[in-house]
């Protein structure tokens, strides 16, 4: 069986996908875990996550758990996504695998901070961005994961232009 991680074409596993010599059922394809043996008695075990946009054609492997996800209520988060506000969870960059052709756009934000969005040319969505000055760390929308076991966010910005009817988790830090 030759088939990473997209669905399997083998009759004998419909529904799972083949990961790194295991098989997998294709629900939890997106989110895996990876069992590496250093040494016969112990492995180490790897949260790996696959955000795409909506054609498949760009993606971002992602080894390991967000920095941090936060939510940003500002109107060009609002603008960008088309939602009442921008989810995103941030990765160290090594920590990052960027597979297809991206187009970028530059936004420079309210204090002058400028920030690279990668999306797919041909489909338009956003896969990755990074912050000028924080080349450090990508971060990634939250819905590019289409897992709705993804974390919470811990962290929410621009409240002041939240609309009315958002309720955020009990213990998120704000900023204002």
């Amino acid at each position: 069986m030759r088939c990473r991680t997209r669905l399997c074409r083998d009759s004998r596993w419909p529904g799972y996908a083949a990961v790194g010599g295991g098989v997998v059922r294709q629900g939890l394809a997106d989110k895996l875990t990876v069992r590496r043996q250093k040494y016969p008695l112990f492995h180490i075990t790897m949260t790996l996550r696959i955000a795409s946009c909506s054609c498949g054609q760009l993606s971002a492997r992602v080894s390991g758990d967000p920095i941090r996800v936060s939510v940003c209520h500002c109107l060009a988060c609002q603008r960008r996504t088309g939602s009442v506000f921008g989810a995103q969870a941030r990765f160290p960059r090594q920590a990052v695998e960027i597979n297809g052709t991206g187009t970028e756009y530059v936004r420079v934000g309210d204090e002058g901070g400028r920030t690279r969005f990668t999306f797919c040319p041909t489909c338009g969505a956003t896969v990755y961005y990074v912050m000028d000055g924080r080349e450090d760390s990508i971060a990634i929308p939250v819905g590019a994961f289409a897992e709705s076991s993804f974390p919470a966010p811990t962290f929410s910005v621009y409240e002041d232009r939240m609309h009315s009817w958002i309720t955020l988790p009990i213990d998120i830090e704000h900023m204002a």
